[in-house]
């Protein structure tokens, strides 16, 4: 990459990729879905995953632009809002998260006050909009499926996809969720697999496939096309809903859906405080 550098911090508890990427010029940061700790036995947070990330950007003295988020996740808890307290910079996601955010709040009884409306994000972007680190562009891509808020971020040649693809041996993302749909991934990883054959993705998980005795989260759209063991060269629409829809109703709910979900989609930040100065997240029974 001539203008930017990019540099992954990997989680094991969650297995997710957090990036930061940083435009060598300006020395100006963005950093891609962040992990705050969460132990769901005690309730307890940690920060970490996140201070990993505080100490890359101070010890190479960044400033942070932008903390963006692929979509609201369901397998671990965003780091958002404390690495705004401590760097700076602008929150973003999907304008589609007000329908996320609409869908979660009866089921969770959220309070009065809470507003669907994403403005517990700095920024809601849209398909085709550009935000900028230094004078390097990030453009935004829509490519809801797994969730409708989910959005890739293309810079120079490369892409950061979130959850849309996994690596080829573990294939792509469930489409299971409140406003998932098989249909509409397919076409979304479409858009990525039209971006030239060296265009080189970044997941924003991985498993270790079965067979692979190491964790990966590099790949190419050429490898994406030639190996995905879900969507590739040679599956057809068709194929793939029904296998993505067959192996959806297989899986288990992710551990912290319900926790992360309940602050994914204010940004990071915990629930208001009640009465006593406590800070509660809820736990529906019998209803999802």
């Amino acid at each position: 990459m001539d203008t930017i550098d990019i540099k992954a911090f990997f989680d094991q508890t969650t297995y997710t990729v957090t990036y930061i990427l940083s435009d060598k010029q300006s020395k100006e940061c963005a950093i891609i879905d962040s992990v705050l700790d969460f132990d769901p036995v005690s309730g307890r947070t940690k920060t970490d995953c996140a201070d990993k990330l505080v100490e890359y950007i101070e010890s190479n003295q960044l400033k942070t632009r932008w903390i963006l988020e692929t979509h609201a996740h369901a397998d671990h808890l965003s780091a958002a809002s404390y690495l705004k307290q401590r760097l700076g910079g602008k929150t973003a996601i999907g304008r589609k998260i007000q329908e996320v955010q609409s869908t979660f709040r009866d089921p969770f009884n959220l309070e009065p006050e809470f507003r669907a409306d994403g403005s517990q994000f700095d920024q809601l972007l849209d398909d085709s909009d550009e935000i900028k680190i230094g004078e390097t562009a990030i453009q935004v891509l829509h490519t809801p499926g797994h969730t409708p808020a989910c959005l890739s971020y293309k810079v120079e040649q490369a892409i950061f996809v979130g959850d849309t693809l996994f690596m080829p041996d573990f294939g792509t993302a469930r489409t299971d969720f409140p406003g998932g749909d098989a249909e509409t991934l397919y076409h979304s990883i479409q858009k990525i697999l039209a971006l030239p054959d060296d265009t080189k993705i970044l997941v924003g998980h991985d498993y270790k496939a079965p067979g692979r005795d190491f964790y990966a989260w590099e790949t190419t759209v050429a490898l994406q096309k030639a190996n995905n063991i879900h969507i590739n060269d040679r599956v057809t629409e068709q194929q793939f809903v029904e296998c993505r829809n067959t192996r959806d109703a297989s899986l288990a709910m992710p551990a912290l859906i319900l926790p992360a979900v309940q602050v994914n989609i204010r940004a990071g930040e915990m629930p208001p405080k009640e009465n006593n100065g406590v800070s509660y997240l809820k736990l529906p029974i019998n209803l999802l």
